[in-house]
Parts: C-alpha cells; sequence; structure tokens
C-alpha cells in the first residue's frame, strides 16, 4: 500500500484511541484502561514514525498502481489478529494484539471497498470463527466495514454491547483419559 494511505489508516487508528481515552476520562474509567489504551496509542504512533522515516525505502509498484478491482482470500481466517482496542478487560478471546498480515489485508479491503462499492472482496474459510465474538468483529470489519460505520458500531465496545453480552462462566480444563492436561 502507498505510504500516503497506510498513514492516513494510521492516524484514523490514533483518532479513534484518543476518543476512546477520552470517554474513559469523561465517564470515569478504570486507571488499568486508560492507561492500556495509552500505550496502544503510543504504539501506533511509534508505528507512524518508522513509517514516516523510511526515507532508504525502494520505489516500487502499490498495491494501488497494480489496478487491481478484486481480492479473493482462501482460509481467510488466518488474517484473525487485526488491531482492536476495547476497554473491556478480563474477557477471554479479546487479544490486543496485531499481525502485520492482517493489518496489510485491512488496508487492502478498504481500498478496494472505496473503489468498488464494498464489492470487491471475497473471503473462503471453513472457520470463520472459533473461539470468539473478536473473531465475528473482525470479520464485519473486514467485509462490511462500511455498514459498521454507518450504524455506528466501528468500536469494539459498541459492536459488542449490541450483538453480545458478557457474562461470568466457569471453564472447564481439557482432560485426557480422566488426567487434567497441565500443558
Amino acid at each position: 500500500m502507498s505510504k500516503e494511505r497506510q498513514v492516513k489508516i494510521l492516524e484514523r487508528q490514533i483518532n479513534d484511541l484518543a476518543l476512546g481515552i477520552n470517554d474513559l476520562k469523561n465517564n470515569d474509567g478504570e486507571y488499568y484502561s486508560i492507561k492500556q489504551l495509552e500505550k496502544s496509542r503510543e504504539k501506533i504512533e511509534e508505528k507512524l514514525k518508522r513509517l514516516n522515516n523510511q526515507s532508504k525505502k525502494d520505489d516500487v509498484v502499490t498495491f494501488e498502481q497494480l489496478g487491481c478491482d478484486r481480492i479473493f482470500v482462501d482460509e481467510a481466517h488466518y488474517f484473525k489478529n487485526l488491531f482492536l482496542f476495547t476497554k473491556m478487560r478480563n474477557v477471554g478471546g479479546i487479544a490486543q494484539t496485531e499481525a502485520q498480515k492482517s493489518s496489510d489485508l485491512f488496508m487492502k479491503c478498504q481500498y478496494l471497498d472505496e473503489l468498488t462499492q464494498g464489492k470487491g472482496i471475497i473471503f473462503a474459510t471453513g472457520t470463520p470463527i472459533s473461539n470468539s465474538m473478536v473473531e465475528m468483529y473482525t470479520m464485519q470489519r473486514y467485509l462490511q466495514y462500511n455498514a459498521l460505520e454507518k450504524r455506528d458500531l466501528i468500536q469494539f465496545d459498541s459492536w459488542a454491547s449490541t450483538f453480545g453480552e458478557t457474562v461470568t462462566a466457569i471453564e472447564l480444563a481439557p482432560e485426557r483419559n480422566g488426567i487434567q492436561s497441565k500443558n
């Protein structure tokens, strides 16, 4: 992706985090949650600095210059580690890790959505959701970003409060032949 598009997306993520931090501060949010969001913002700001300091980078053809108007992604479940921030903590299945391949695919999906009015991305997978609601949200971000945006559900917390609920439950440990696994 072009440097300009990457900068635009990173700046949008920084802005979203700033809004989340302000919302927590204004609503007496937990100190830990505020610090966690500030740390996420700092990581993205660092990534933006690295992107801007790439003076020795080779000039190559960008994705936009290739002329692609559709992508087919097989085994799409391998791209579930997309950037996510949330005010929730101690909830199973919510990881705030990010894989570069997922971020790159997300940028390409955003570009193709602009180009084709949301008709340029096809995902194929046998297991779109295997562990958590976050995976469902992530798939929607890839494939239905504009629909989420129209309904003000871009932020995971607003999406989760609309389509799910947090419950406290005991999770059974996996057992093997009656002996509890200690891996």
